[in-house]
């Protein structure tokens, strides 16, 4: 199983993809857990990958609701030091080269309007941006590389970093784990998967759609 595979069976089935690597051993499951994590708030090509799902479905794991696999406090550390240093990475990232990748216009995830949402909601919460954007994809990839291309002090993005990572991991980790027993969750574990992501793309999607009936308007 290579990385990409595990990225498209994850989202085709995250029921037999999560099995699959536990399944090849603790090194590899939570390996796979850290990198994909790590890279969503680490990485700006990629800002599609499904954190907020692969945080429930490993809690669910973790709870023994098909069969365990995961422990819960050594899950938590994984999630809490890939959550931090992704966003740390990617700041890195937006300090150094953000300029010349924005102006080479390679990136095609970076689209004007993802840019601008993520601009104008650094804008708006300014240091708090680091920690709220952590509950929105997309946001979470692009604002702490803008904070990285804009000069924010580190020494405040780190605070914020830290804060947002603890709490945005732990939250989705833990609704896995404490709902992970309910035989309702286990029969519709897929569909519960889905409605995670759905959910958490609604106000992107809003977002984006209002910039483009504001642009029409102004035209």
């Amino acid at each position: 199983m290579d990385f990409v595979n595990f990225i498209v069976n994850l989202l085709r089935n995250p029921r037999k993809s999560i099995e699959a690597a536990i399944e090849m051993g603790p090194f590899v499951s939570y390996g796979f857990v850290f990198l994909i994590i790590f890279i969503e708030t680490g990485v700006v090509f990629f800002p599609f990958l499904p954190g907020d799902s692969l945080l429930f479905a490993s809690g669910f794991f973790a709870h023994g609701g098909d069969g365990g696999g995961f422990n819960i406090f050594i899950l938590l550390g994984i999630v809490w030091v890939a959550a931090i240093l992704g966003d740390q990475c990617n700041f890195m990232i937006g300090h150094f080269f953000g300029r010349k990748i924005v102006a080479s216009g390679r990136v095609k995830a970076m689209t004007p309007e993802r840019m601008e949402k993520s601009q104008v909601f650094l804008d708006k919460w300014g240091h708090l941006a680091i920690f709220l954007g952590r509950f929105f994809p997309f946001i979470r990839t692009f604002v702490p590389f803008i904070a990285g291309m804009g000069g924010m002090k580190w020494h405040n993005f780190v605070l914020w970093n830290v804060l947002g990572g603890i709490t945005w991991s732990t939250l989705f980790t833990l609704l896995g784990y404490f709902f992970g027993g309910i035989e309702f969750v286990k029969e519709h574990f897929e569909l519960l998967v889905v409605g995670i992501v759905a959910v958490s793309l609604v106000p992107t999607v809003v977002g984006l759609v209002r910039s483009h009936l504001k642009k029409r308007s102004v035209s």
